[in-house]
């Protein structure tokens, strides 16, 4: 690649700004969230930007779709865009997912969630961030590439992929039981970094999603001696897990973005309809995040124990279930040739040295590196995944495009 070559890449790129900015406001319109949470998955958003994609000359797009039952049409999408490369020796894979979280509270957004609203350079909407910036990002700098009838240096496929917000079953499980991942394969997934863009995150956090529910009798509120109340069970067992997981597993690791182990109660089932009901039954969600010194197994047994404990003081069944449990047995070494790369590509397209650490936040990187492969995540990000009025900058999604296309051009 000479200087005037790459020069040319990044010039093209800053000609693509105002088409990035609409083609991400098209994506966010499109609400593509998973069954799990209420959405009827991905596929209006895959359609969209398959015919997008076509509309600008990509031909080599292929479908890898999923079994579901559980969304209309029966199916989940996932898609893979290839770019021939000078060799097919190895191959650059970029892994994007197109489903996002649901908006939350609306009434803490300041605007719809489902429509991106720019002001100063500041991007708002649902999936903005996560991931709706690096799957822009990947696309024009794919773009960036035909247009200018340039043959990067290694094959490329980005897939999109779905399920990513939920368990990975339907997004890139599936795409490892196709055998579409393939040993030797050069990995970027572009969905975790700090607001420098400087963070190659190596490494996760064990995962660990649990329902707890918990059985009473439901009676008049009136008349509390006729029934047990399965809320303030809850409320005791809340508040006797949150104290002791995190007084048992108090360990520090100061790589890590947040260096604590974290045990939160987040999802909450609807409860009885009444006021003047006393509930019978009651169910929420702990979302854990483990450091690698310490066991899911662990944790589980004292949620269990507790809830054995609990449930003798209060009088009702407290029942634990694993809704999701994932953890990062094989970190990727910091000398691995994707994470070089995208080393090298950071320093030439954003004049930014790289650092490595590791991350609480879940992406289908774990279950790449529980199968073996190596995997560098990385993008320029302000934090605001999940969180109301969700929001990017414009010149980090542009940077990050860069970035990506530096990485396509690196020999």
């Amino acid at each position: 690649m000479t200087f005037d070559v790459f020069e040319q890449v990044m010039n093209r790129i800053d000609q693509y700004i105002e088409e990035m900015v609409t083609f991400l406001g098209d994506l966010v319109r499109i609400p593509a969230i998973g069954p799990r949470s209420g959405g009827d998955g991905e596929r209006r958003r895959a359609e969209a930007l398959e015919d997008r994609l076509r509309s600008w000359g990509f031909q080599n797009i292929s479908h890898h779709d999923a079994v579901d039952e559980m969304v209309p049409g029966g199916y989940r999408p996932n898609l893979r865009l290839d770019l021939k490369g000078k060799t097919s020796a190895e191959r650059l894979v970029i892994i994007v997912h197109m489903d996002v979280v649901p908006p939350g509270d609306l009434s803490q957004w300041r605007s719809d969630p489902f429509s991106l609203v720019g002001s100063e350079g500041k991007l708002t909407g649902r999936g903005a961030e996560d991931n709706g910036q690096a799957l822009t990002a990947a696309v024009f700098a794919a773009r960036a590439m035909k247009d200018l009838d340039l043959v990067p240096e290694r094959d490329i496929s980005v897939f999109f992929v779905s399920d990513e917000e939920e368990t990975n079953e339907k997004g890139i499980g599936h795409l490892l039981k196709e055998g579409q991942i393939r040993k030797g394969d050069l990995i970027l997934v572009p969905d975790h970094g700090e607001p420098e863009g400087r963070m190659i995150e190596l490494r996760e956090k064990s995962l660990l999603w649990i329902k707890v529910v918990v059985k009473g009798k439901q009676c008049h509120a009136s008349m509390p001696h006729l029934g047990t109340n399965a809320f303030r069970a809850s409320m005791i067992f809340g508040s006797r897990v949150d104290k002791s997981l995190h007084e048992r597993f108090a360990g520090k690791d100061d790589s890590f973005d947040h260096p604590f182990s974290s045990f939160e109660p987040t999802k909450k089932e609807p409860g009885v309809g009444g006021i003047n009901i006393l509930p019978g039954e009651d169910a929420f969600y702990f979302d854990c995040r483990l450091l690698p010194v310490h066991s899911r197994d662990e944790v589980l047994s004292e949620m269990e124990r507790l809830a054995s404990e609990v449930g003798k003081e209060t009088g009702t069944i407290i029942l634990t279930e694993t809704v999701l449990s994932e953890s990062t047995l094989h970190p990727t070494p910091p000398d691995a040739k994707i994470v070089i790369l995208l080393s090298n590509a950071m320093r030439k397209a954003s004049n930014k040295e790289p650092f490595m650490g590791g991350i609480g936040g879940g992406t289908c990187a774990a279950m790449l590196r529980n199968a073996g492969f190596e995997v560098a995540v990385w993008e320029t990000i302000l934090n605001q995944a999940h969180a109301p009025n969700e929001h990017i900058l414009v010149a980090n999604m542009v940077s990050d495009c860069k970035v990506m296309a530096a990485l396509f051009m690196e020999p």
